[in-house]
């Protein structure tokens, strides 16, 4: 594995960058490889998390990443540097169904309620009031728009109309990238004062693929026996899974083999990895381990070359905080596709100055390889 470069622009093609972007609630840096792999340069993280933060310096060698967004300290004027477009898959587990149900059996406020999570999102909008980027890209789960009766996703809407910006929303599921069922809600947003009333932006199409991708494009072909579940555990989900159907429930482990698709792989994957279990002939299932867990998020060996590595991401934590990454980040995929149909939008923007250029090459190149 190469030594990281110090210049990860140096990595592309000479020039300057097309477009600069701030990364917000980075986790381990979808956004930024996204959009690095679009032209862009990163100009300011932000990532709360300790050990999301070692990920990202080791990956992008970047040291200056900012922690709490809602740190007193923080000047958003001056310390966050202009930008064209601000990126952020702001915290989801105040709205998402599991995130929700479990607060509300333990009695914790869920949504816009939740101190430390749910109002994160204006902060986001106070970045936009000190800074006024052109562009909004955000992240966040599906369950959003339904969360309180749609409640709070109208405070939302409402909030981004209120400063000007046009507002497009979609649920994409990255089954089409990867071989992952994970719906998640996208919001592109557009400063009317740059883009008009109706600026000329379209959602992505799917991928022209005649051959989807399956779980045999992530799986490793030699994997270590600690992965395998031992035989109290793999008897304690079977016995689970048969309570909740005796109930008539769904609940309970999920099987698949190479040429199926999972589940969403989530945060807590490294609690039993009963979520997405794979079939394992003459002995019990495994987990997957933490670099299939990656390349299940769409975090491709392609992808680690764009920013230095000659053949994968390094892991530079343990199994547990790197399974939690893969769970809480964003599929790079889905966020490249959507970002150039962004750009297209920005280079026919009615004002000159703020127009970019479309770089030529674009994601093909970043699809799941055979592992």
């Amino acid at each position: 594995m190469s030594k990281h470069s110090e210049n990860i622009l140096d990595l592309r093609a000479p020039g300057h960058a097309d477009f600069r972007f701030i990364d917000l609630f980075a986790g381990i840096g979808g956004f930024r490889l996204a959009l690095t792999a679009e032209g862009g340069e990163c100009v300011w993280t932000s990532e709360w998390d300790r050990f999301s933060q070692e990920t990202y310096k080791a990956w992008f060698g970047d040291e200056n990443v900012h922690g709490d967004l809602n740190d007193p300290e923080l000047d958003l004027a001056v310390d966050v540097p202009d930008h064209d477009i601000l990126c952020a898959g702001f915290p989801c587990q105040p709205f998402s169904l599991a995130g929700v149900s479990k607060k509300n059996s333990l009695g914790r406020k869920h949504g816009f309620e939740d101190e430390k999570q749910g109002n994160l999102f204006f902060r986001i909008c106070d970045v936009v009031d000190a800074k006024r980027p052109s562009v909004l890209f955000l992240e966040n789960v599906k369950n959003l728009k339904s969360h309180d009766n749609g409640n709070t996703f109208q405070v939302i809407v409402d909030e981004l109309h209120s400063r000007n910006f046009e507002v497009f929303t979609k649920v994409i599921d990255a089954r089409h990238w990867v071989p992952q069922h994970r719906e998640r809600l996208f919001i592109v947003c557009f400063d009317r004062d740059v883009y008009g009333e109706n600026p000329e932006f379209r959602w992505p199409g799917l991928p022209d693929d005649p051959e989807p991708p399956t779980m045999a494009d992530v799986l490793l072909k030699r994997v270590d026996k600690k992965y395998t579940l031992s035989d109290k555990l793999w008897k304690y989900l079977q016995d689970y899974a048969d309570g909740h159907r005796a109930k008539g429930n769904g609940f309970g482990f999920g099987m698949v083999g190479p040429k199926d698709v999972s589940r969403t792989l989530s945060a807590r994957y490294h609690k039993d990895g009963s979520e997405i279990l794979i079939r394992q002939r003459g002995k019990n299932p495994r987990r997957l381990t933490p670099v299939e867990a990656r390349r299940l998020m769409g975090y491709t060996p392609e992808l680690a070359q764009l920013i230095g590595f000659e053949d994968d991401f390094p892991q530079v934590v343990s199994d547990t905080q790197a399974y939690r990454q893969a769970g809480n980040s964003v599929v790079p995929q889905v966020v490249i596709a959507v970002a150039q149909e962004i750009l297209q939008t920005m280079k026919s923007a009615t004002s000159p100055d703020r127009a970019v250029a479309v770089p030529e090459q674009v994601g093909r190149q970043y699809a799941l390889p055979g592992v």
